[in-house]
C-alpha cells in the first residue's frame, strides 16, 4: 500500500513540474519573439529553450534519466515550432506593414500561357450489366417448381420455374377430342364424296347407254321411213295391195315410238348424270368443311399449346440469376407488363457496361473511341481499367443535364458486379487552346468565387477575379480575367492587397 502511495505522489509531483517546466519554456520563447519583433530580427526560437531546459532538468530527481531527458529534447523543438506557427503570422505581418512600406515581399511570378491541353472530365461512373431482363409469367396459376436460385448461371432456353394451369389441360384434352371427331367427320365427308363421284360414273354409263339406243332406233325409223315410201309407191301404182302398205306404216310407227321412248331415256339419264354431279359437289363441301373445322380445332389447340408453354418459365439469355421473388404455392395472376414483380431478374455479366454521366460543358466533346479510365474503390489496389467510348446517348437528361456515355467492358471472371460506383476520366481527341496557369496560382474567396494576383510592369499587385474553366489537377484553365502573357503571384502563404509592391524573384 505505501509502495503504490509512493507512486501516485511521484506521478502527481512529476505532471506538476513538467507544466511548470513547459510553461517556463513558453514564457521563454514568447520573450525571444516580441524582442526579435521590436529588432525586426528573425527570432532563434527552436535550440535556447530545449537546451536551456533540459540543462536544467538535472535539478529535478525524477528527470535524471537519460530516457526522459531525449524525451524532453525531442518535444519541446515541436512545442517551440507550434509556438512560432501561431505567432509567426502576425510577426509576417508586422514586417511587411511596417510603418513606410520599406519591406517589400519577394514572389515567384508565373506566366499566363496559352498551350493546348486533352480535354479531360473525370465523373462517377457505374457498373451495369450487359443485358437485364425481368422474366415473368403470362399464365394464371399455382408456382408447382422452381429449378433456379440466386447466383445460378442459366443457359438460354433453361427452365426456372414452371406455373400449374390445371384448366388450361383440361381444355387441352378436350380440343385434342375435338379434333379426333373433325377428323373422323372428315373421313366420312371423303366417303360422300366417293359415293357421289360413283353415281355420277353410273349416270355418265347409263346416259351413253341411252344415247347409243337413240341412234339405233333413228337407223331403224330411217329404213321404215324409206320402205313405207317405197311400198306407197308401189301401192299408188297398184303393184301391191293396200294392207301391205298398212302394215308397212305400223312398222314405221312402232319405230317412231321407240324413237321417243330412246329420247326420253337419254333425258332422264341426262337428269341423273346432273343429280349425281350436284350431290358430289355437296360431299366436296361437306368435306372441306369438315377439314376446315378439324384445321379450325388444330389451330386453336396449338395457341393453346403456346400459352401452355408460358407455364414453363425460361430464361431468355445465357445469364446469372441475381433475383427470385418466387416461392412454391404462390399464385401468379399472369400479368406480364412493366411495373408488376417479376419473378427472377436475369443479368448478363460476361460483358458489363459502365455508365458516365457526362455533363453539359464536356458532352460535346465526347466522340466514340475517345479513351477511359475506370477506377472502382472495390479493387483499389488493382491497376485502372482501361476502356473506351462505345457510344453516346447523343441527349441531355432535362431534370441533370447531362449525357449518358457507355463502355463496354469484357468481365469472363465476373469480378464486376452491376451496381458497383467508381471513378471515371474521359480522355477527349479534341484538343483545346487554353489560357492556363498553375493550380496553387488561382486562389478562391469565401463565396467560391476564383481570383490572381496579376503584377504590373511596376511591380504592383492588382487582385483580378477570373473565371475557372479545365481543371488538370496541376493547371487551371482561365476563361477570362488573365491574358496570356499576363505576370501572376505563384503560390505563396500571404494575402495581397491591390497597390502593393513586390520583389519579384
Amino acid at each position: 500500500m505505501l509502495k503504490f502511495l509512493r507512486r501516485r505522489v511521484l506521478a502527481l509531483v512529476t505532471v506538476k513540474s513538467l507544466n511548470l517546466l513547459m510553461a517556463g519554456a513558453a514564457l521563454h520563447i514568447l520573450r525571444t519573439i516580441m524582442t526579435s519583433s521590436i529588432r525586426k530580427e528573425s527570432p532563434r526560437i527552436p535550440h535556447v529553450p530545449s537546451v536551456a531546459v533540459v540543462a536544467g532538468l538535472g535539478q529535478f530527481p525524477l528527470f535524471r534519466n537519460p530516457m526522459k531527458i531525449s524525451v524532453i529534447r525531442d518535444v519541446l523543438p515541436m512545442f517551440a515550432a507550434g509556438l512560432l506557427s501561431v505567432t509567426g503570422c502576425n510577426y509576417s505581418d508586422s514586417l511587411q506593414s511596417a510603418p513606410g512600406g520599406s519591406s517589400v515581399v519577394p514572389v515567384k511570378l508565373v506566366s499566363v500561357t496559352q498551350t493546348e491541353v486533352i480535354r479531360t472530365s473525370r465523373q462517377p461512373a457505374t457498373v451495369h450489366a450487359f443485358f437485364e431482363s425481368e422474366v415473368r409469367a403470362k399464365v394464371f396459376g399455382y408456382v408447382e417448381e422452381i429449378t433456379a436460385d440466386i447466383g445460378d448461371v442459366v443457359q438460354l432456353g433453361q427452365r426456372l420455374a414452371r406455373v400449374a394451369v390445371p384448366e388450361l389441360d383440361q381444355q387441352s384434352k378436350t380440343l385434342q377430342a375435338e379434333i379426333e371427331l373433325l377428323a373422323a367427320e372428315e373421313r366420312v365427308s371423303q366417303a360422300g364424296v366417293e359415293l357421289a363421284d360413283a353415281a355420277l360414273r353410273a349416270a355418265h354409263a347409263k346416259l351413253q347407254q341411252a344415247t347409243s339406243e337413240r341412234a339405233s332406233v333413228e337407223a331403224a325409223l330411217a329404213a321404215a321411213e324409206a320402205e313405207f315410201s317405197r311400198t306407197e309407191d308401189m301401192v299408188n301404182r297398184g303393184s301391191l295391195q293396200n294392207r301391205v302398205l298398212d302394215e308397212v306404216r305400223k312398222k314405221r310407227d312402232s319405230q317412231l315410238a321407240t324413237k321417243d321412248a330412246i329420247l326420253s331415256a337419254v333425258a332422264a339419264s341426262e337428269a341423273e348424270v346432273g343429280v349425281a354431279q350436284a350431290q358430289k359437289a355437296a360431299a366436296e363441301a361437306r368435306k372441306q368443311s369438315a377439314i376446315a373445322k378439324t384445321r379450325v380445332a388444330r389451330s386453336e389447340l396449338e395457341q393453346l399449346d403456346v400459352t401452355l408453354s408460358f407455364a414453363n418459365v425460361t430464361a431468355p439469355f445465357d445469364g446469372v440469376v441475381t433475383q427470385r421473388q418466387v416461392e412454391l404455392g404462390d399464385l401468379i395472376e399472369g400479368r406480364a407488363e412493366r411495373g408488376s414483380q417479376p419473378l427472377f431478374v436475369i443479368s448478363r455479366v460476361d460483358k458489363v457496361r459502365v455508365r458516365i454521366p457526362v455533363p453539359e460543358k464536356d458532352a460535346p466533346f465526347v466522340q466514340p473511341g475517345d479513351s477511359i479510365t475506370v477506377t472502382l474503390p472495390s479493387f483499389a489496389s488493382a491497376p485502372a481499367i482501361q476502356a473506351s467510348v462505345t457510344r453516346c446517348s447523343g441527349s441531355l437528361d432535362p431534370h441533370t443535364r447531362t449525357m449518358v456515355v457507355e463502355a463496354e467492358i469484357d468481365n469472363p471472371q465476373g469480378q464486376l458486379i452491376p451496381g458497383m460506383f467508381g471513378d471515371a476520366i474521359i480522355e477527349m481527341e479534341t484538343k483545346v487552346a487554353a489560357a492556363m496557369l498553375p493550380s496553387r496560382a488561382v486562389r478562391f474567396d469565401a463565396s467560391g468565387k476564383a481570383y490572381v494576383y496579376v503584377v504590373d510592369s511596376s511591380n504592383r499587385v492588382q487582385q483580378s477575379e477570373v473565371i475557372a474553366g479545365l481543371d488538370t489537377g496541376n493547371e487551371i484553365e482561365i476563361l477570362s480575367g488573365v491574358r496570356p502573357g499576363d505576370r501572376v503571384i505563384g503560390p505563396h502563404l500571404k494575402r495581397f492587397s491591390t497597390g502593393q509592391e513586390v520583389l519579384p524573384l
